[in-house]
């Protein structure tokens, strides 16, 4: 089930957060002291929220593997939101006449 829920949050993000915060009490507002943290993360990087949720709740700070995850969960999330702006500016149509 949590291999399920990995590639859940790999692939939606923000539908795995729904289900975390819904089915695991006290999973995401154990990692923040806030609501308004969970929600901006929802809203702008919903994989780091969880990254972030998954390092606190397991390991209680973030260092080691647990920074690494978090990076790479930041870079995935910044790769997601700019990656198809950035296809769209560059794409060039081609017409071929015959």
């Amino acid at each position: 089930m949590p291999c399920l829920l990995g590639c859940v949050a790999l692939a939606f993000p923000r539908i795995a957060l729904v289900l975390v915060w819904l089915f695991v009490p006290g999973y995401i507002g154990g990692a923040f002291t806030s609501l308004l943290w969970p929600v901006l993360g929802f809203i702008f990087l919903p994989l780091t929220t969880l990254v972030y949720a998954w390092a606190i709740n397991s390991h209680g700070a973030i260092d080691g593997l647990f920074l690494v995850a978090l990076i790479v969960a930041v870079l995935v999330d910044l790769g997601l939101l700019g990656g198809g702006a950035s296809s769209r500016r560059t794409r060039v149509v081609t017409v071929r006449e015959e």
